[in-house]
């Protein structure tokens, strides 16, 4: 199949360096793209060669609407429309979240992460659970920023663990401030990316912007707030009760969260685990749920995350048999 578009100068975007956004499409998809100008060569199986022509055909509509397209995106893209082939990634990368103060856009990178900022704005207590990587607390903040901006929340409210499984805060040397800014440190740099670092330094000055460890939530009421409850796979079913009970007028929520990282003593299950039975079919609470195929940092990560899944299920077979054999050998010493 032949592409041909009008454009050379966004030919050069839609390629990419060295041609890269080509050769990614030709990894993630499995055909071969040759290109001579502003003409690409598609070969292949034609299932797939239809699929990456819808592909291109969008991402170049994309760059047509001022929007630029990374390594990341066109990856995000590939996979997105794998999983849904009717899939419009023009709309996903073009929903304009928030553009920061380098005057760079953000939005979601595909479509589990579409489905998450669509959550956010329809609902008030939103649960990003997944793997490290796929965008969930970034999103968060993004949400929480531009609400602020746009004077529909009079300031946001970040919250952390202090401390896997304990909040021993006294331990840590310094003020409040001092002890809790370590852990919140991922939320503050996806906020100085977003703002300025005058306007994000007046905003804590102000607390317009305020940062609290969960413990110190107890006995508030949250109201005109954006609230983000990060790391919340290391709360337990209590703290995480007396944080959603938190929540008051004009107020909305985003808990995220990694399942599978969980800190908490053993025995201790996760509150971020428990909520998703109790509160499943909760009217406005909706639950996003991120895999390895989400994740938007270094390819590496992806590749790391899924071996580490591969490790643990491995090692789940073996502690399943080594049971059985127990059983096995009990029942046979009992005769």
């Amino acid at each position: 199949m032949k592409l041909v578009f009008e454009d050379n100068h966004l030919c050069k975007s839609l390629y990419g360096e060295r041609e890269n956004h080509l050769r990614i499409l030709e990894d993630v998809i499995g055909i071969s793209i040759h290109s001579r100008g502003n003409e690409l060569q598609l070969a292949g199986d034609e299932t797939k060669i239809e699929l990456a022509a819808n592909l291109l055909n969008q991402f170049y509509t994309t760059l047509k609407k001022g929007f630029s397209l990374y390594e990341n995106e066109i990856r995000q893209g590939a996979i997105s429309l794998l999983k849904d082939h009717d899939l419009d990634v023009t709309q996903i990368f073009t929903d304009t979240i928030l553009t920061t103060h380098k005057h760079r856009p953000i939005s979601p990178k595909g479509y589990n992460q579409k489905r998450y900022v669509d959550a956010i704005r329809k609902n008030d207590l939103v649960f990003g659970i997944g793997p490290a990587g796929t965008g969930k607390t970034y999103l968060a903040m993004a949400m929480a920023v531009s609400a602020l901006l746009q004077k529909e929340v009079e300031r946001i409210i970040l919250v952390r663990p202090a401390v896997e499984a304990g909040e021993r805060l006294g331990f840590l040397p310094g003020t409040l401030q001092d002890k809790v800014n370590p852990y919140l440190r991922p939320l503050f740099d996806a906020l100085y990316d977003m703002v300025d670092k005058e306007k994000a330094d007046l905003f804590v000055e102000r607390e317009i912007v305020e940062v609290a460890p969960l413990a110190f939530m107890r006995g508030r009421s949250l109201n005109n707030a954006f609230v983000i409850l990060d790391e919340a796979q290391n709360t337990s079913t209590e703290q995480m009760k007396m944080f959603l009970t938190r929540l008051g007028f004009q107020s909305s929520a985003i808990v995220t969260g990694d399942i599978t990282q969980t800190d908490l003593p053993s025995g201790m299950i996760s509150g971020l685990v428990e909520c998703q039975r109790v509160l499943d079919g909760v009217k406005g609470i909706a639950f996003c749920h991120f895999d390895e195929s989400d994740i938007v940092r270094h390819p590496l990560v992806q590749r790391i995350v899924q071996a580490y899944a591969k490790d643990e299920d491995e090692r789940e077979k073996r502690r399943v048999q080594r049971r059985e054999q127990r059983k096995s050998q009990n029942k046979a010493d009992s005769k």
